[in-house]
């Protein structure tokens, strides 16, 4: 399989980048979107000279790999779908509303010998592979996300819309179980939690505070982490960093500030690339539908003890952290 025939469901506010990015990459050819909204589907289709499908059974015999970025409770429906027509996907995050349908799509791509890839994004930032090439048994992390209230539809709380891409990097940096954690969030503009904070406990001793809000005035995407003997802080939007390292210099121990290369690029363009390379050669993707899944239980954990605590505990917390 030379180039692949790539194609979009749902080419709404993140699926027409997908399409974008499809129509761009070189292993790609983009040949079909399909919206619940033809006439979506239709302005999208003519924008990147491609087919507008009628039906989502049309779709499938005109796709070899597909994105599918549909509300989340559609996603299994969707995914089992174009699975047992033997096509590849990547689901963007979260990969289904329950843990149950998560498992469920990751067994049927096994069988069907199918690439399942879900859209945690972030693992394809550079500024991950710049950490990753420095992390040595990291002790504590500090991760902070926070974004102005979104100009789209928010079928889930702040910790699937948003979190979930930290709790897939912390459980990938920290590589051991978690042992306990304790959520607080408070719902402010909509039905789910807008803001959200969690310190994870795990079985090697390493912790990790993790605050998520869509509720900021400003958009940060940052990741501290602490190790023996260095610091590094690094920026996913600015795609930056620093390391702080203890030395030992002429005078004694000193600490050391230095740059972090990060060699930077668009990581959307990355993910696709490394999906429409992984439906080609038959490999295992960076992000698979079981890591996905690890991901989904612990987020969807957190959101349960959100909506089950003390109102007034979770407003509290919030307004602190709100005001932090």
């Amino acid at each position: 399989m030379n180039t692949l025939r790539t194609g979009v469901v749902g080419v709404g506010h993140m699926g027409i980048n997908h399409a974008r990015v499809y129509s761009e990459l070189k292993d790609s050819q983009l040949t079909a979107v399909y919206d619940a909204d033809p006439g979506v589907a239709q302005s999208v289709a003519k924008k990147y000279k491609t087919r507008a499908a009628a039906t989502l059974e049309e779709f499938a015999s005109l796709v070899d790999a597909a994105t599918i970025c549909t509300p989340t409770t559609t996603h299994y429906e969707i995914g089992k779908y174009l699975l047992e027509q033997g096509k590849h996907l990547l689901i963007e995050k979260p990969i289904a509303d329950t843990p149950e349908a998560a498992r469920g799509l990751s067994d049927l791509a096994a069988q069907k010998s199918c690439v399942l890839q879900v859209g945690h994004i972030e693992r394809f930032n550079p500024v991950l592979a710049a950490l990753e090439q420095k992390l040595q048994n990291p002790r504590f992390l500090e991760v902070t996300r926070l974004s102005p209230f979104p100009n789209r539809s928010t079928d889930v709380g702040v910790v699937l819309d948003l979190m979930i891409h930290d709790i897939e990097i912390i459980l990938h940096l920290v590589n051991s179980p978690v042992v306990s954690m304790d959520p607080v969030g408070i719902a402010v503009l909509s039905k789910g939690e807008d803001i959200a904070n969690v310190r994870f406990h795990f079985a090697n001793g390493c912790v990790a505070n993790v605050t998520a809000s869509r509720i900021s005035r400003d958009k940060v995407r940052k990741i501290r982490v602490f190790q023996e003997n260095a610091y590094l802080s690094l920026d996913y939007q600015k795609q930056d960093g620093v390391i702080f390292r203890l030395i030992e210099g002429k005078k004694g121990k000193e600490i050391v500030r230095e740059n972090v290369e990060v060699q930077r690029g668009e990581p959307l363009m990355i993910e696709l690339e490394s999906f429409v390379r992984c439906a080609r050669e038959g490999a295992k993707p960076k992000v698979s539908g079981g890591q996905a899944a690890d991901a989904l239980d612990i987020a969807l954990e957190i959101t349960r003890r959100i909506q089950e605590a003390d109102p007034r505990k979770n407003a509290a917390a919030a307004a602190a952290l709100a005001t932090s």
